[in-house]
């Protein structure tokens, strides 16, 4: 497949770290909220292994941070999402969907609630903050909304702790899984919460300055030797394996929280008010028609790049995939599926087709196992 390259501009934004990674050797870039996000340095799979082994060290400056407060700022978020956030604490990370007025996914981002009227939510690939400002400004909100100035630095892998005793003290150790805090490094406060986009275990860092950001990095980098440390990224393989979603991939505005699998973060009992609460309860009454589901696919190569259809011996439509990868665990394609709803059940089999043949598949359970 011939290869083209990524223009830079001010429409699709370089990072901090940019630098860094291309003189560590990336090898490829996509675009997400409007800028660089690496894929991959050396191969896929040799960062699957070391990511499940030992620790990386991502750029995800992607992850944008859309900073909401002011009086109004609690209503507005919660309007946003059908997750109950009356009881939220500050210090704490809630996964939120957030939803429009037909009950469909807008993103699915973190959120961190910083004070009691300013929380910071970290967005996957949409323009959440245009939809933001659309709610406040018809509704009059007294809120203050803009996209801050943070890159963020995740390490991630079973030896991330490790890591970040080295450079940020033993304090570290005990922060609890989606809680956030303050920790110094070079006398500098680092607001770092224990998560990440990974199963492997990790942190995000939240660097508010692109000069200490620099220096952190390298620190990383020089401490992390010792434990196997090196430059990575989100990798697709050990994600969707784990049933990490990602917006504009498996899901998107065409889809509902229920559709897919989020169903423990739609309050529809509680008193909150949000944004289609009416039609996720007609869905609810009515039953959804279809679900995420995982799948398996004999074949090594893919490229998946629009929804493939996938059908049964009778030649009906079961669903369609939209995310897969070769897994070298499972010794084949594995992918994440829109699956018809009487035909979510483990071991159904289907045929599709790729590189312009025909292959057979099964669908699974998310997580993979």
């Amino acid at each position: 497949m011939k290869k083209f390259e990524i223009s830079k501009n001010r429409r699709v934004k370089i990072t901090p770290y940019t630098s860094r990674l291309e003189s560590y050797g990336v090898g490829g870039y996509t675009v997400y909220n409007h800028m660089l996000l690496p894929t991959h340095f050396k191969s896929l799979e040799d960062e699957y292994f070391h990511l499940k082994k030992d620790v990386q060290l991502w750029d995800v400056s992607v992850q944008k941070q859309i900073e909401v407060s002011g009086s109004d700022s609690n209503k507005l978020v919660q309007l946003m999402t059908c997750r109950d956030l009356s009881g939220a604490k500050v210090l704490k990370c809630y996964y939120v969907p957030l939803i429009d007025g037909n009950g469909n996914m807008i993103n699915d981002p973190l959120i961190l609630k910083v004070e009691d009227t300013k929380w910071r939510i970290c967005i996957a690939d949409s323009d959440v903050l245009l939809y933001a400002k659309g709610i406040a400004d018809s509704m009059n909100l007294n809120v203050q909304i803009h996209e801050t100035e943070i890159s963020t630095l995740a390490v991630q892998g079973p030896k991330s702790l490790d890591v970040m005793k080295k450079v940020f003290g033993d304090d570290i150790s005990r922060l609890k899984f989606f809680n956030f805090n303050y920790f110094k490094f070079e006398g500098i406060d680092f607001m770092i919460s224990k998560s990440g986009f990974s199963k492997q275990g990790g942190y995000e860092i939240y660097v508010e300055n692109s000069n200490s950001g620099l220096k952190l990095y390298d620190y990383i980098i020089k401490v992390g030797n010792k434990f196997n440390l090196k430059p990575g990224c989100p990798n697709v393989i050990e994600r969707i394996e784990g049933a990490l979603l990602s917006y504009g991939n498996d899901m998107d505005n065409n889809d509902n929280p229920f559709e897919c699998g989020l169903d423990k973060y739609v309050n529809l009992e509680s008193n909150i008010e949000f944004l289609g609460k009416k039609a996720l309860q007609k869905v609810k009454l009515e039953g959804i028609k279809r679900k995420l589901m995982g799948v398996k696919i004999n074949e090594k190569n893919i490229n998946l790049t629009s929804e493939l259809k996938l059908v049964d011996e009778n030649k009906e439509t079961i669903g369609y995939l939209r995310s897969a990868v070769y897994s070298p665990r499972f010794k084949m394609i594995v992918g994440i599926a829109m699956i018809n709803l009487e035909y979510c059940k483990d071991s159904q089999n289907f045929k599709t087709n790729i590189n312009n043949k025909e292959v057979s598949g099964s669908v699974c359970s998310l997580p993979m196992n």
